[in-house]
C-alpha cells in the first residue's frame, strides 16, 4: 500500500503530485492494467519474450552509438 506522509503547511496539490509520482515509481497502475483481464500462459510467454528482444536491441544499438561502429 502507497503512503505518504503529509506536512501541516503543505497544501493538497503538491500532496497529490507527490502520492501520483509514488504511484508512478511502484508501478502500480501499470500492474492493474495488466492485471485487469487473464491473460493465457502462453501469451505472457510471447510477452515476456517482446520484452526481451526489444531491450536486447535497445543495448545493442546504445553499443553501436558509443563505440561509433
Amino acid at each position: 500500500m502507497t503512503r505518504i506522509i503529509v506536512d501541516d503547511n503543505e497544501s493538497f496539490e503538491s500532496a497529490i503530485k507527490r502520492f501520483n509520482k509514488v504511484v508512478q515509481g511502484d508501478r502500480i497502475l501499470s500492474e492493474v492494467r495488466r492485471r485487469r483481464f487473464f491473460e493465457k500462459p502462453s501469451i505472457v510467454r510471447k510477452r515476456k519474450k517482446a520484452a526481451k528482444v526489444r531491450k536486447s536491441r535497445r543495448q545493442t544499438m546504445k553499443f553501436l552509438r558509443t563505440n561509433n561502429m
